[in-house]
C-alpha cells in the first residue's frame, strides 16, 4: 500500500528523578549527600532511510512513546537515559508540527535526521545541592516532562526524471520497458492510482531514477481527479518528461491536451516547475498520425520534439540518451 500522508502523535520520554540519600556505612560518622542524578528521557527522531518508499509502516501506528529515563540512586548512582525511539521514513518526507503548522526538517536525503521531540531532563539528585552552608540537603528535583506534539508527515518522491501527460499517454508502459519497474497497465483512464519509482540502467557507471506520475487532467492544480496528490510528487523530479499520444482515448486534440498538462504544472503553486527542463516525446508512434503530431509540437513548442513505441522499442534509445545528456547538462 503507497501511502505519501500521514498524522501521528509523538511523546518523548520523561526525565528520571534525582535521588535524596545519605551514607550510611560504619566508620563513616559524616558520610553525607550521595543521591544521584535521574537520567534524560528518550528523544522522538525521525530518520530517512534509503529502500523504503511509502508512510505506510506509520498509518498502523498513531502513538509513538519513548521511554523515560531512570531514577538516580544512592550511592551516587546516576539513572540510565532512555535509547532515542526512531521513527524511519522514505527520502523526501517533510517532517511539520500539525498543530502549529511550521516544517521541522525536509528530510531530502537519506540518513537526514531531526529530533521532533526531545526527551525531558533528568531530574538532580540532592548530592548537587552540598554546600558548606548546607552540608545534609535533603532537596532534589522531579525529572522533567518530554515534549508532545502531533506530527504530520508528507511524501514528495524524489526522482531525476518524472512522467507526466495525460491519462493512457504511455507513462507505466515506459517505465515497465526501461526498468523493472511493474506499474499496472490497462487500456481505461486512471490505471495508475499512485506514483511508481523505476531505476533505468543504461550501462554498468549509469543510471538514474525515474517515477510514473499519476495522470493529470485539466483543473489538477485545483484539486480535480487528485490532482494535488499527484501534482506534489513532480516537485523533486529534475526533468520532466512530457508524453503525448497521437490519438488520445477521450478524443481530445493532442496539442490542446498537451497545452492543457503545461498549463496545470504552471498553475501549481510552486514557480519554479514551470522553467523546469522538459523533454516533449510523442509516444505510441507505431499509430497514424504520430509523425505529423511530432512536426505541429516542434513548430509550436519551438524546441525538438522525439518520439518512440514502447511496444516496438522504436525510439527508445534515441530517448534514453537524450535524458542522460539533458541530465548531464544540469
Amino acid at each position: 500500500m503507497f501511502v505519501d500522508r500521514v498524522t501521528i502523535f509523538v511523546e518523548a520520554g520523561r526525565g528520571g528523578d534525582g535521588c535524596v540519600s545519605f551514607r550510611r556505612e560504619k566508620y563513616v560518622p559524616r558520610g553525607g549527600p550521595d543521591g544521584g542524578d535521574g537520567g534524560n528521557g528518550g528523544n522522538i527522531c525521525v530518520v530517512a532511510e534509503s529502500g523504503i518508499d511509502s508512510l505506510a509502516a506509520l498509518i498502523h501506528r498513531k502513538h509513538w512513546r519513548a521511554k523515560n529515563g531512570q531514577p538516580g540512586a544512592g550511592g551516587n548512582r546516576h539513572g540510565a537515559s532512555a535509547d532515542d525511539l526512531i521513527i524511519r521514513v522514505p527520502p523526501g518526507t517533510l517532517v511539520a508540527d500539525a498543530d502549529a503548522g511550521h516544517v521541522l526538517k525536509d528530510l531530502a536525503k537519506p540518513g537526514d535526521r531531526v529530533i521532533a521531540a526531545r526527551g525531558g531532563k533528568g531530574g538532580k539528585g540532592n548530592t548537587r545541592f552540598k554546600s558548606a552552608t548546607n552540608q545534609a540537603p535533603r532537596e532534589s528535583t522531579r525529572g522533567g516532562d518530554g515534549e508532545v506534539r502531533h506530527l504530520k508527515f508528507e511524501l514528495k518522491l524524489i526522482a531525476d526524471v518524472g512522467l507526466v501527460g495525460k491519462p493512457n499517454a504511455g507513462k507505466s508502459t515506459l517505465l515497465s520497458r526501461v526498468s523493472r519497474a511493474r506499474p499496472e497497465i490497462a487500456d481505461y483512464p486512471f490505471t495508475t492510482k499512485k506514483p511508481y519509482l523505476g531505476i533505468v540502467q543504461i550501462n554498468m557507471d549509469r543510471s538514474f531514477v525515474m517515477a510514473d506520475i499519476p495522470g493529470l487532467i485539466e483543473g489538477a492544480h485545483s484539486g480535480a481527479g487528485l490532482g494535488l496528490d499527484f501534482l506534489r510528487h513532480v516537485e523533486r523530479t529534475r526533468l520532466f518528461i512530457h508524453l503525448v499520444e497521437p490519438m488520445p482515448l477521450d478524443g481530445h486534440d493532442p496539442i490542446e491536451n498537451y497545452q492543457a498538462i503545461r498549463k496545470e504544472v504552471e498553475q501549481y503553486g510552486n514557480a519554479d516547475l514551470a522553467t523546469r527542463p522538459e523533454i516533449i516525446a510523442v509516444s505510441k508512434c507505431e499509430l497514424p498520425g504520430s509523425d505529423n503530431l511530432r512536426r505541429q509540437l516542434a513548430k509550436i513548442t519551438g524546441l525538438e520534439v522525439l518520439a518512440f513505441s514502447s511496444v516496438t522499442g522504436q525510439g527508445l534509445d534515441q530517448l534514453l540518451y537524450r535524458i542522460c545528456e539533458t541530465l548531464d547538462s544540469l
